[in-house]
């Protein structure tokens, strides 16, 4: 495992680890709120393929933790993480993945950059719209759901913010992972900062406008069971993109990438072996 320290917007220090030969296809994925590039260990086998670049998002993990909400309340801040992720790394029109927040920083990625840099672009249990241009259904369900909700883990009262937490991850899954999983996850959780996860959900963004301007391939996947990011959310996301192909992950929730990895492994590698055959613009 590689590991870099890049400069982002506003001189913010991201850590981005680096997995697989320098030379492989590119496939950058993006964790979600409050959590860390460890997410993906369950891709790791991926990289026998591909290059995996899995950064820690700005608040998050090793990289650093700016004190302003402007750091995080907008789509600037991580757009250009990304635009500088893919700069510096000389990454070559990457496969971009997100899941949960990190498919909005993806979608932040293309409202200021377009497309033209990347070859692939997947939403995992993510959104094409936020806060108040969230579709109602799913709106409703996020509110009436305090697990999701979360208040506690934007508190400075610890004990508080410790037991949102386990809540919050518990409700990221449908198969639960076991005791050793489950606390290696809520760890990596408690890197962010309660100021970072207030500011980093004051977003009301919508994608769609952006999103139906792209021309490279595109997948759209959710797990049937999903309580931070309900069915409704993948529809509105698969509806916004011209060029979706949608999987829907029956006995999965929020992460479909860790409760089936095989699974997911193997439908994430046969869209980035397709998004890769293909030349740009077609």
């Amino acid at each position: 495992m590689r590991q870099h320290r890049i400069t982002g917007h506003g001189g913010v220090g991201l850590e981005v680890f680096d997995l697989g030969p320098e030379d492989a296809p590119p496939i950058l994925l993006i964790h979600g709120w409050s959590q860390h590039h460890l997410s993906w260990e369950r891709q790791y086998p991926l990289a026998e393929e591909f290059r995996l670049i899995m950064p820690d998002l700005r608040g998050h993990g090793a990289s650093d933790k700016p004190e302003t909400p402007g750091a995080f309340d907008n789509s600037t801040p991580w757009a250009e993480d990304v635009a500088a992720i893919i700069s510096a790394l000389s990454l070559e029109r990457p496969v971009l993945v997100g899941w949960s927040m990190g498919g909005a920083v993806a979608g932040d990625y293309i409202k200021h950059f377009g497309d033209q840099a990347i070859s692939g672009f997947c939403l995992v249990d993510s959104f094409a719209t936020t806060g108040t241009h969230m579709a109602e259904e799913a709106r409703v369900a996020r509110l009436a759901d305090d697990a999701v909700v979360a208040t506690g883990m934007t508190s400075s009262d610890q004990a508080a913010n410790v037991s949102a937490t386990l809540a919050f991850v518990r409700a990221c899954f449908h198969q639960q992972p076991n005791a050793d999983d489950l606390a290696r996850m809520v760890g990596f959780n408690m890197l962010c900062p309660p100021h970072i996860r207030k500011a980093a959900r004051q977003r009301n963004e919508d994608y769609r406008p952006y999103l139906g301007k792209m021309r490279v391939p595109a997948l759209v996947l959710w797990g049937a069971h999903d309580r931070p990011a309900p069915p409704m959310v993948g529809q509105v996301a698969a509806a916004a993109i011209p060029t979706a192909k949608t999987l829907v992950y029956e006995d999965c929730g929020h992460s479909p990438f860790w409760e089936e990895p095989d699974r997911f492994n193997a439908d994430l590698t046969q869209f980035a072996r397709h998004c890769f055959e293909m030349e740009p613009g077609t």
